[in-house]
């Protein structure tokens, strides 16, 4: 898989809203490729997972939180645009704040919440090694709890997954290329983790 690592950046958005449904990542998509359609043109770009607290199966948004695009720097001018927006997601509104680049960052450890694959546990497993393999990564993982996103009209499953002991140029390039379907939703985009143990 070939993709220039260097022209893939996160663009950072502040946000403000109060709450989301568990089915978000769906109608987020939907509202942002409404506000700049250029971003559905490529499949590398991927949004990552918002940080929120579960409460009674509602999403609650931290003061604090940020909506990250990870897409290729030719694209980051267009999503810029999305400054300042009113985003309807599912009757939840989220305004978002002024954009701001940032360059991926080598960790040693990574996390994806879901990471889209077979259901049967083993064969995800040797999927991964055989991901990490032609894009040449040394790496030890912890395969997590099986997982499905859904919105009732379509939903991708797989695993959460923690991937440790990467070299710099290893970590920079799975951020970059991720793991199966579903960027667009959250799915097989890899963060920085920093506790194995956990993979909640």
């Amino acid at each position: 898989m070939s993709i220039a690592t260097a022209e893939m950046i996160d663009l950072v958005f502040d946000l403000r809203g109060e709450a989301l449904s568990a089915t978000y990542p769906f109608a987020l998509w939907a509202e942002l490729v409404r506000h700049v359609p250029q971003l559905a043109e490529s499949e590398q770009v991927g949004v990552l997972p918002l940080r929120v607290v579960e409460n009674n199966g509602v999403m609650l948004l931290p003061k604090r939180s940020k909506l990250i695009l990870r897409l290729p720097a030719s694209l980051m001018n267009a999503a810029a645009c999305l400054t300042g927006a009113q985003l309807d997601v599912s009757s939840h509104i989220l305004s978002l704040g002024e954009a701001k680049p940032r360059a991926l960052q080598p960790y040693p450890t990574l996390h994806a919440q879901l990471a889209a694959g077979a259901d049967d546990e083993m064969k995800f497993v040797q999927a991964v090694h055989a991901h990490f393999a032609a894009l040449e990564i040394s790496a030890n993982m912890i395969c997590g709890k099986r997982r499905t996103l859904t919105d009732g009209r379509q939903s991708i499953s797989g695993y959460s997954l923690v991937v440790h002991d990467l070299k710099p140029e290893a970590s920079i390039l799975l951020q970059c290329v991720g793991m199966g379907e579903g960027r667009r939703f959250g799915c097989g985009i890899f963060m920085p983790y920093k506790v194995i143990t956990d993979l909640e």
